[in-house]
């Protein structure tokens, strides 16, 4: 894991974009999300603006357009095919987290879009499961902008801040260990991140536990 971090900080300013960019589009366009979350290539843009390798005014806006149009993609994904496409089997196996999602989308509506840019399955799947509930487009784009700003400005600044710590461990103990630390760091924001969404999922399904009417009371 160290070599493929040493191998992106390494790369040319252009590839570098090209990169970062391309990771944070596929997360929420092709579900990319599902196998490397987002927040690590946010992250690691802002490593390598701190490296000097790119600059942290280009870097901060790529990420946060390439979140708002993946998601746009997303979302034009399941409003054309949503059905067609929950139905594949490779979804069977989050089935439960999906009815979840959808449930969050009814309840929470526009307000849903933009939380759920913060918890890895929800960012992967809630675009194409507002464009598969009908959502009106100008409703999605405008939490969508508001959740793709805040979250790729805070990863992309959150990983030039251990830049700096990336550089410090570099100039003691050599690149190798810095890589390594850096993957610790990266892993831990991606865990802590997945530890909240699941916190969040069951703080939603109590309150809707708690406000669903009483069936005995209609007795």
């Amino acid at each position: 894991m160290s070599s493929i971090v040493e191998s992106v900080l390494s790369m040319p300013p252009l590839l570098a974009y090209l990169f970062v960019a391309a990771l944070v589009f596929a997360e929420d366009a092709i579900f990319v999300g599902f196998v490397i979350p987002g927040e690590t290539a946010a992250v690691l843009g802002g490593v390598i603006a701190n490296q000097g390798k790119a600059d942290i005014w280009v870097m901060v806006p790529l990420v946060v357009a390439a979140a708002i149009i993946g998601d746009t993609v997303g979302y034009e994904i399941g409003k054309h095919f949503g059905p067609r496409l929950l139905g594949f089997k490779v979804f069977d196996r989050h089935r439960k987290r999906l009815e979840d999602a959808q449930a969050f989308l009814r309840t929470r509506g526009g307000s849903a879009v933009f939380l759920g840019r913060f918890v890895a399955f929800f960012r992967a799947m809630m675009p194409a499961l507002a464009g598969a509930s009908q959502m009106r487009y100008r409703r999605f784009v405008t939490f969508n902008a508001l959740g793709g700003l805040v979250w790729g400005t805070g990863f992309t600044l959150l990983g030039y801040a251990a830049g700096a710590s990336y550089q410090a461990v570099a100039g003691t103990v050599g690149k190798d260990v810095a890589a390594v630390v850096l993957v610790i760091a990266v892993v831990a924001v991606v865990v802590w991140r997945l530890r909240k969404g699941r916190s969040d999922r069951r703080d939603e399904r109590a309150f809707r536990s708690r406000s669903a009417p009483d069936p005995s009371e209609g007795q």
